[in-house]
């Protein structure tokens, strides 16, 4: 961007004292067929040449001092030659960039080393998921459009609008999927895992309100502490200079409604933003037509979210903000007893500010939620069900970080502090076979402190080196167990106070070996703190029962990674290849303790140690105008090295396919927007005794929008086109994603994009 500014001031003197010269008309467009605005262009035709930049509606009116040969056209550094035979004086003519949103390689991250870098240069395996990715899917969550990244998932393979909210944790790289998130997600830096619990309300963020979201594979402890041990997901949201608008509504298969809006903009010092979306279907049943019974119901659900920010220029680069949001959820979990309901207000506020010869910047929130849910046992035959119990999660969180960073020569620095307190528990009313009703509950308080600090060294023409680390302090304190048969004559037992304390330091080194190639090597530490949830809450799904465990330990993680990045000539290619390795002493895992006709029994416990090997690879690239191609694959083979129960040594790690793979095309034929996605997905497990095996599967993705009028645009979409019902979690009835869903719907879009 800055490059573009400097560009387009260079070049603006050049048109001074033209006005009477005859002019070309050009009218850029992306690969989508979208305008691209406020775009400079530098136009050269035999010895004369011109800058200029496009307006709103991606077009420049350009005068030329001479007659006009085959056109060359520079789009943000990029050449296209443009044959002008027939076109007259004044007639449109039309540039079409190769790939939206430009340049693959020269794609910048701040989510690596929290300064800004090329993705291309970054010694971290970055995958950036842009505006137009999220569009494939409109009116899903963002964790739609990310599972397209190899080596994303959630807990059971479901997406978060068929997923109880408590499974919606997600992992990255064959670490094991669980409720609790083994990877961070941020919100433009603010945590959105849940602090109770470590799964993530997808429906929070509206992707109509994105930017971009990049996802950093690997352990990333050294920046992001206890919730980065398999990678980090920072979720970058719009931030307008001028008034824009986009909304959009759907309407599909299930009964499916949504609807969401964003408007942001600047005027004068003052900068704002409201962004919303609303969401319901009806659903359909998880269970297969051959298995189901009377009892059985669609996965019925609806939620609905919405934020306002507001940001004020102080003057000499510095801002504050304040943004204030809410996010309502609630679900039918597959049976008339089963249901759940999310209520969460989230409040931040904060500010950035030149400090000695650096940036810094200042981020404090707040969040308050309450979640509730039923669980039912389920008769053999599916024609009946017993309430067992309902359970009140109240939970607060507040915390606080600041980070500051600085170019010193050679040196690109940046440092920080961060701190959180976590409140929480779960109230439980029992109902016992046989009648009656009892009392339980269980909770405590979290609290986290660290401080981390990183530099990127220039070491020679060639070589960059990254060395950082972080310190992590947590302790867990006023943790209780009660239970009796109310509230009132609970009996409560205090539980003894726990702390613990890691270090995670992280080294790279960037090799340039070519003017295409670059090779780099990494090693670094991670961990995981177990959540209040997993310490403390015990839940039920079908006739599989969870119990807690108050005295879990934290996950540590030890692993090293080598890859390479070749990026040709123009930036429109950008291929990544990664072999990694990575062993977790301790992690959480749902031990199986018995298992009978009626019930199977586990418990979260700190397994022993699990290795997983891998490799992943990330190709972007045009194959003709306006068709660019992205392709992924990701290898993870992941196994239990050691546990106290021998017979689950060797086993695979439950929740880790051994291969995924994803392909996806988009392009335009004429004013029409095509884009197709394939994602392949190989046999899992549902348990750690290998006993439970979720079959491979197959889906197919398809989208069309067309332009209508000014701004409008009509679209269809079509997920999982060829109906697979592919199994997403035994309980240990099978259960099943939803099969082919089709909707349609109209998106405007007003102002610049």
């Amino acid at each position: 961007m800055i490059g573009a500014l400097l560009l387009a001031a260079a070049c603006a003197p050049s048109l001074a004292g033209r006005e009477n010269a005859a002019a070309v008309v050009l009218r850029v467009r992306d690969g989508a067929g979208a305008p691209v605005a406020d775009a400079p262009l530098e136009l050269a035709s035999g010895a004369w040449s011109v800058c200029a930049v496009t307006d709103a509606d991606g077009c420049a009116a350009v005068a030329r001092p001479g007659p006009v040969e085959p056109l060359r056209v520079r789009v943000r550094g990029e050449t296209e030659v443009v044959a002008l035979a027939g076109n007259a004086d004044g007639a449109p003519v039309d540039v079409r960039l190769e790939a939206s949103g430009g340049s693959v390689a020269e794609a910048v991250t701040v989510s690596a080393s929290l300064r800004p870098e090329r993705v291309a240069e970054s010694a971290a395996s970055v995958v950036e998921v842009r505006a137009e990715d999220f569009a494939v899917y409109p009116g899903a969550p963002p964790d739609v459009a990310l599972r397209d990244v190899p080596g994303f998932s959630l807990f059971r393979r479901s997406d978060s609008r068929s997923a109880n909210p408590t499974a919606q944790g997600v992992s990255l790289r064959g670490v094991g999927g669980s409720g609790a998130s083994r990877a961070a997600v941020l919100d433009d830096g603010v945590p959105l895992n849940d602090p109770f619990g470590g799964w993530v309300a997808w429906g929070r963020v509206p992707p109509v309100a994105l930017d971009r979201a990049e996802v950093v594979r690997g352990g990333a402890s050294s920046l992001y502490g206890g919730s980065a041990l398999a990678g980090a997901i920072q979720l970058v949201r719009r931030d307008p200079d001028a008034p824009e608008a986009d909304a959009e509504t759907s309407y599909g298969s299930f009964g499916t409604l949504e609807g969401a809006a964003f408007a942001g903009g600047r005027i004068g010092g003052w900068r704002a933003s409201v962004s919303a979306e609303g969401f319901r279907t009806d659903g359909e049943i998880a269970v297969a037509p051959d298995v189901a019974g009377a009892v059985d119901t669609p996965l019925a659900a609806h939620h609905a979210s919405g934020e306002a920010r507001v940001e004020r220029d102080l003057g000499s680069s510095a801002v504050v903000f304040a943004s204030g949001a809410l996010y309502r959820d609630s679900r039918d979990n597959g049976t008339p007893l089963q249901v759940n309901d999310t209520r969460l207000d989230d409040v931040r506020a904060g500010g950035a500010a030149p400090l000695a010869g650096g940036d810094a910047s200042v981020r404090l929130y707040g969040t308050w939620e309450r979640y509730s849910q039923s669980f039912s046992a389920i008769a053999a035959d599916r024609d009946s069900e017993r309430l067992t119990s309902l359970q009140e999660v109240p939970s607060r969180a507040l915390g606080g970080t600041g980070r500051w960073s600085a170019v010193f020569g050679a040196h690109a620095v940046a440092a920080g502090i961060e701190g959180r307190e976590v409140i929480g528990e779960s109230d439980e009313t029992l109902f016992p076979f046989g009648g009656g009703t009892t009392y339980a509950a269980a909770g405590g308080r979290q609290l986290t402190g660290a401080v981390f600090v990183e530099d990127r060294i220039a070491a020679g023409k060639r070589t960059t080196v990254l060395v950082g680390g972080r310190y992590d302090s947590w302790r867990n304190d006023d943790a209780f167990r009660e239970s009796g048969p109310t509230p009132s004559d609970a009996a409560r037992q205090d539980l003894p106070s726990r702390s613990e304390s890691f270090f995670s330091p992280r080294l790279s080194l960037s090799y340039r070996a070519g003017a295409e190639t670059t090779l780099v090597a990494t090693a670094y530490r991670a961990f995981r703190a177990p959540t209040l949830n997993e310490l403390y809450r015990g839940f039920r799904v079908g006739n599989v029962v969870t119990l807690p465990n108050a005295d879990l330990s934290a996950e540590r993680l030890t692993g090293g990674e080598l890859g390479i990045v070749w990026t040709p000539p123009g930036g429109r290619v950008l291929a990544r290849g990664t072999l990694y390795w990575m062993d977790i002493a301790d992690p959480v895992t749902s031990v199986t303790l018995s298992t009978t006709p009626s019930v199977i029994t586990r418990q979260r416990q700190n397994l022993g140690r699990t290795r997983t090997r891998g490799a992943e690879v990330d190709v972007e690239a045009p194959v003709a105008m306006g068709v660019t191609v992205a392709a992924g694959y990701a290898f993870a083979d992941a196994t239990v090295v050691e546990a106290a129960d021998p017979t689950l040594v060797g086993l695979a790690v439950p929740q880790v396919p051994r291969h995924q793979a994803t392909l996806r095309v988009r392009g335009a034929v004429g004013p029409v927007t095509l884009a197709a996605v394939a994602r392949y997905v190989s046999e899992q497990f549902d348990d750690d005794r290998n006993q439970l095996p979720l079959a491979a599967f197959a889906t197919l993705d398809l989208m069309a929008s067309v332009p209508v009028a000014g701004g409008l645009q009509a679209f269809i979409a079509c997920e999982n086109a060829t109906d697979e019902r592919y199994e997403v979690g035994r309980t240990p009835v099978a259960t099943l994603a939803p099969g082919r869903a089709v909707r349609g719907g109209v998106r405007i879009r007003l102002g610049r994009r």
